[in-house]
This record gives C-alpha cells, sequence and structure tokens, in this order.
C-alpha cells in the first residue's frame, strides 16, 4: 500500500516534467525560426477552426492555418500553425520565418509569442514537483 503513495507522486511528476519540456523545445524551436533572420511569403492555402471540450465543460475554439512557401534552396516547406490570427484568410500571403536545417522549423507569428506560456508552464510544473516531493518526504517521516 506504501508504494501507492509513491508511485502516483511520481507519476504526476512524470507528467508534470514532459509537458514542462516539451512546452520549452517548441518554444526553443519557435525563437530559432524568429533569430534565424530567414524569411520567405508565404501563402495561407487553408484555415479551419478546431473545437475542444463539450459535454458539461465550456466549448474552446481555435484557428489552425495551413501554410506553404519555398526556401532560399528551392524547397517547398508546408507547415501548420495553432491560434494564428482570425484576419488570415485562404490565399493571403504573409512573412514566414524559418530555420534551415535537416527539418525547417517555420512561423508565420511575427511576435512568437511563446516566451510567456513557456515559463508559466515551468513554473507550474515545479510547483507540482516541489508539492509531491513533499508529500512524498512527509509520507515517508510517518511512524
Amino acid at each position: 500500500m506504501s508504494a501507492f503513495f509513491y508511485a502516483i507522486p511520481v507519476l504526476i511528476m512524470a507528467v508534470a516534467l514532459s509537458g514542462a519540456y516539451l512546452m520549452v523545445r517548441r518554444w526553443l524551436r519557435m525563437r530559432r525560426a524568429l533569430r534565424s533572420g530567414l524569411t520567405a511569403e508565404a501563402r495561407c492555402l487553408r484555415v479551419y477552426a478546431v473545437a475542444r471540450g463539450g459535454g458539461d465543460s465550456r466549448v474552446r475554439t481555435s484557428l489552425r492555418h495551413v501554410y506553404e512557401f519555398r526556401t532560399r534552396d528551392g524547397r517547398v516547406v508546408r507547415f501548420e500553425e495553432e491560434g494564428g490570427p482570425g484576419a488570415v484568410l485562404e490565399g493571403d500571403v504573409v512573412t514566414a520565418h524559418y530555420a534551415e536545417g535537416p527539418r525547417i522549423v517555420a512561423t508565420a507569428r511575427p511576435g512568437g509569442g511563446q516566451g510567456c506560456a513557456a515559463f508559466a508552464v515551468v513554473a507550474f510544473a515545479g510547483v507540482v514537483v516541489l508539492f509531491c516531493a513533499g508529500f512524498m518526504a512527509a509520507f515517508a517521516a510517518m511512524p
């Protein structure tokens, strides 16, 4: 039974830390694309909405855009972004920032906006890890 009181907090800590890792990795990829200095004219190929929730919870919708552009060396790159501006419609031309490499990273958002979100997720994961570690330490100290 005592293993249960160690396994569950460790599982919660693993989920929190993996979420923080994924968020920071995404932020670093977008930052690399924005700081590379490489830009191209990208055409918006498709705009669609994705709904989440429903039933007893609130429904949230977000826009997704599919863009396509050509790199300096002539490769055609197609990428999808979530949470783009509602003013960009199919057929519109936007500036895409990208970083070259074996796998091209691209974004059409001018400022990125991922830094604050990444910090918030890392801070939340830190609080969760501290709480779980404190719980496990308190449980271990019980007679």
